[in-house]
């Protein structure tokens, strides 16, 4: 995965979950297999935390908590902005060959507005559209047979995202889809879900932070 698609995966976990620490965004991260389908390291994360925080996107608070150091981390006003930018490039972004960035985007739909989110599908709907268009528009006999049926198996890819993407707004548009900070989800983490100790463990950071 690109460097680019790293720091919004990592922009984005902190703003989730801040204040967290760099082994708290890692379990996090891995929950959602980012190793699998973004191809995301553990040690890329730590070192995306430390390039983060030296390009003034991250703030390091270092506490004493119960004894032991730990690093914690918050998000700046310019790494709002820029998760922001992010967020909303790869949402619209169409790139029929990779998916990863709007996967990642997607991820994070909890980070933005109702609005925002259906002004931006609807643009990456438009763009989509188009591709379909162009993809079917493609005359047989230019490429080698093979290559042709691999531009038919993009084409049907992308028939089904798109289809997908129309029902998508739908839902956003209805509010069918809860993501916002503060509706009801109708969803609730299991109890051995790894969740409920950040949640706690955040709390305790704000009191050491006088937060």
């Amino acid at each position: 995965m690109s460097a680019h698609e790293t720091r919004m995966l990592i922009l984005g976990a902190v703003a989730l979950f801040e204040p967290v620490n760099g082994y708290q965004i890692r379990r996090e991260l891995l929950s959602w297999q980012v190793d699998r389908w973004a191809n995301t390291n553990p040690g890329s994360i730590y070192h995306g935390l430390t390039a983060l925080t030296n390009l003034g996107h991250l703030v390091r608070h270092d506490l004493v908590d119960g004894g032991r150091e730990v690093a914690v981390y918050e998000l700046t006003d310019t790494g709002r902005a820029e998760l922001d930018r992010m967020l909303v490039e790869s949402l619209e972004t169409v790139d029929v060959f990779t998916r990863t960035g709007f996967h990642v985007a997607f991820s994070m739909l909890p980070l933005m507005d109702r609005a925002q989110v259906l002004r931006s599908l609807t643009k990456r709907r438009v763009g989509l559209e188009e591709t379909v268009k162009e993809l079917a528009d493609h005359q047989p006999g230019v490429a080698p047979p093979h290559a042709t049926r691999s531009m038919l198996l993009w084409l049907d890819i992308a028939v089904a995202e798109l289809a997908w993407l129309r029902e998508t707004i739908e839902e956003v548009r209805s509010g069918t889809l809860a993501f916002e900070m503060g509706e009801e989800w109708g969803w609730v983490p299991p109890p051995d879900d790894p969740g409920w100790q950040m949640n706690a463990e955040r709390e305790k950071y704000r009191a050491l932070l006088g937060r």
